[in-house]
């Protein structure tokens, strides 16, 4: 079995991670000629072309296969840097900051109960990378390679992954009292829906229609939404009266015993399932962030049925 050259290697997901030739330099204090080289190196011993040069850069069939075999190499030394340390608690390591550890979770899991569960890690000195993204995509970036694992809502277990159920994130519609008063005095429902904006994390965010179809039996709505792109700049939006948003309970709980948000539709809730996938690799690192995300979400979620892996 060939040997790749782990600085190529790095290099390769540099050019992939960073969007191009220059940034990956700047990442590997390196000259572009350089990274230039390693990459025709690499793709020399490999026998095919890995990234297509274009406008973005994307990778090839083989150069996703190469990435992911980049991710688990750094698993490996990340699995090394923690034995080593435990063997001498004095020894710093010799990991390189290029050499992170990329998860995908969902941003309102960020912003409720994931981010804590990682603490104890990333205070131990595990170089974690957070790539987020909605729920439904983030299994994406696990299937190309890009990250070893994922909060998602996809409840079927990837090729080469375990799966386990974290628990059901409750999503509850909510406004500013004072929109509420002026807009809905009645709180939401099937008469006015269509009347008022709803705030949605972005284009792929379907959590409003999906609110709105299960608790009025509707089998399709066309809603008036606004876009903000952050789970912390949503609910800031509705405090500040730009209309109504599917939250999750979690997040806007106290807001909503203050007064301050009210809550337009008591006896609804949409529950999303989220499950945690990753590499089905032995690695402590992996058993790791498995374990801290399931306390979490043990503590913080609504328990789940046992998932099937």
């Amino acid at each position: 079995m060939s040997t790749f050259d782990p600085d190529a290697l790095e290099c390769l997901a540099a050019i992939i991670e960073e969007g191009g030739f220059e940034r990956a330099a700047q990442r590997l204090s390196i000259t572009q000629s350089a990274v230039s080289q390693r990459l025709r190196a690499l793709e020399a011993q490999v026998g095919t072309v890995l990234i297509v040069r274009s406008r973005p850069l994307k990778p090839t069939s083989a150069g996703q296969l190469m990435l992911k075999h980049a991710k688990m190499m750094r698993l490996l030394r990340a699995d090394l840097e923690k034995d080593l340390k435990e063997l001498a608690p004095s020894s710093t390591g010799n990991g390189r900051e290029e050499e992170r550890i990329a998860v995908a979770i969902n941003a309102d899991s960020i912003a409720t109960w994931a981010l804590p569960a990682l603490n104890p890690l990333a205070q131990g000195g595990l170089p974690i990378e957070i790539i987020t993204d909605d729920q439904e995509f983030t299994h994406e970036w696990l299937r190309e390679g890009k990250v070893l694992g994922c909060v998602t809502s996809l409840g079927q277990a990837l090729r080469g992954c375990k799966m386990e159920a974290l628990g059901d994130m409750e999503y509850v519609p909510v406004a500013s009292a004072e929109f509420a008063a002026q807009h809905l005095g009645k709180g939401l429902t099937t008469h006015n829906f269509h009347k008022v904006p709803f705030v949605a994390f972005n284009r792929k965010d379907h959590l409003q229609h999906e609110f709105v179809m299960r608790a009025f039996g509707l089998q399709r709505v066309m809603l008036k939404q606004l876009f903000v792109p952050s789970s912390e700049g949503r609910v800031r939006a509705v405090q500040a009266g730009w209309g109504v948003s599917v939250l999750p309970e979690l997040q806007v709980r106290e807001l909503i015993a203050k007064g301050e948000l009210v809550n337009l539709a008591p006896r609804d809730s949409l529950n999303v399932a989220l499950y945690w996938h990753c590499w089905n690799l032995s690695s402590d690192v992996l058993d790791a962030l498995s374990t801290a995300l399931r306390k979490a979400a043990a503590r913080s979620l609504t328990p789940a049925a046992k998932a099937q892996t």
